[in-house]
C-alpha cells in the first residue's frame, strides 16, 4: 500500500508543484521587471533561474517526506497519508510564497526610498 501512496501523492505533488511554479512565473515577471527597472533580458534570466530553483526545492522536499512516512496497512491510513503529506507541501508553498512576497516588497521599499527621496 505504500507504494501506491507514494505514486499518488508524488503525481499530485508534482500537479501541483508544476502549476503553481508556471502561475509564480508568469506573474512574478512583472514584479522582478519593476525592481530591475524594466531590464527585460536580466529579469527573464532571473525569473527562469528562480523557477528552478523553486521544482528544485518542492520536489526535493516531496522525495524526502517519503521517507517519513510509517508503514500503511489500510485504505484509510493510505488516504490519510496522502492528504497529510500533501497538506504539509501546501503549507510549504505559501510560506514560501510569502517569504518571497516580503522580500519583493522589502526591496522594492529600499529601492524606492534610495532613487524617490
Amino acid at each position: 500500500m505504500n507504494t501506491l501512496a507514494y505514486i499518488i501523492y508524488l503525481l499530485i505533488t508534482y500537479l501541483i508543484t508544476v502549476r503553481v511554479g508556471f502561475v509564480f512565473y508568469r506573474n512574478g515577471r512583472i514584479f522582478i521587471l519593476d525592481l530591475l527597472k524594466n531590464d527585460v533580458s536580466l529579469t527573464d534570466a532571473i525569473n527562469r533561474i528562480l523557477l528552478v530553483g523553486y521544482y528544485l526545492v518542492n520536489l526535493g522536499y516531496a522525495a524526502l517526506m517519503i521517507s517519513t512516512w510509517d508503514e500503511i496497512i489500510s485504505w484509510t491510513g493510505l488516504l490519510f497519508s496522502v492528504v497529510f503529506m500533501t497538506s504539509k507541501i501546501l503549507l510549504t508553498l505559501a510560506v514560501m510564497h510569502y517569504c518571497n512576497m516580503l522580500v519583493i516588497y522589502l526591496i522594492s521599499k529600499r529601492n524606492k526610498s534610495i532613487f524617490h527621496p
